[in-house]
């Protein structure tokens, strides 16, 4: 399974993000078949659930979270919103409408993740679960930066990002007659971005898929009058922390079979 380099994908002269829109519309239905506990990947609901705990045991009920590329709802949603006022974007119609459908204890919205506003301070929590990997590079950075301005100070940010930097389209992904687009950066460019952007890295654990895998960072927002460099982490294996707080993020690397089919 090969992914294209963007400069030779024969998308380079069309819209990324229209394209990506009509392949997640043209995916929904097999990405996240109706009435399957689990996603094409063997992913199951226990292990969301375990990423999700931090914010589940840490939040007062009724604080207001944010899901961005929030896909059908399910199931971190869906999980979410028994507790809390959950938002969940997507820019898929298609994942939008079935998420209004199965999660009706959240509100969703079709948009662009790296376009949409929001006001300073209005979150508790972001999550963004293997969406940001879809988002083109050259939009992440102030994309952290947006994230940080619309949660208050303390507040969670939990994401999948890339553990290699990866840039390109996959053709046919999932047996369909569609293309994927992946842009991510590698593991340490991301622990970079998240602390310029204001981010304490609480977390860090990487995601095994297949012979490659991404990393799922747990972090919180610090004080904007705290300079970049003041996070203090240490890596300690596949999990780095810092050294006054240790999240449990599941019992251990959570296993999950790689998206594109080859390292990442």
């Amino acid at each position: 399974m090969v992914v294209a380099p963007f400069e030779s994908s024969q998308h380079r002269t069309g819209s990324t993000k229209k394209t990506l829109r009509e392949s997640w519309n043209a995916l929904s239905s097999v990405y996240r078949r109706p009435h399957e506990g689990a996603d094409p990947f063997g992913h199951e609901e226990g292990e969301y659930l375990e990423w999700l705990r931090p914010l589940l045991g840490g939040l007062p009920v009724g604080s207001k979270v944010l899901d961005l590329g929030c896909g059908t709802g399910v199931p971190a949603s869906r999980l979410l919103s028994t507790k809390f006022d959950v938002r969940g974007v997507d820019l898929s119609d298609v994942m939008v409408r079935r998420a209004r459908r199965l999660v009706p204890g959240a509100n969703f919205l079709r948009a662009d993740m790296a376009a949409v506003q929001f006001d300073e301070g209005e979150f508790a929590a972001v999550i963004a679960l293997y969406s940001i990997i879809h988002v083109p590079i050259a939009e992440q950075r102030p994309f952290f930066r947006n994230v940080r301005r619309w949660l208050r100070p303390g507040g969670w940010f939990l994401a999948v990002l890339g553990h290699g930097a990866v840039e390109g389209w996959e053709e046919g992904w999932l047996g369909s007659e569609v293309p994927m687009y992946w842009s991510h950066a590698d593991a340490r460019t991301y622990r970079r971005w998240l602390t310029s952007a204001g981010f304490e890295i609480l977390a860090q654990t990487f995601v095994p898929e297949r012979d490659g895998g991404h990393e799922l960072f747990l972090t919180r927002a610090r004080p904007f009058s705290e300079s970049s460099g003041s996070s203090s982490t240490h890596s300690g294996g596949a999990m780095g922390q810092t050294k006054s707080a240790r999240p449990e993020i599941g019992p251990g690397p959570s296993r999950v079979r790689d998206r594109r089919g080859e390292a990442t």
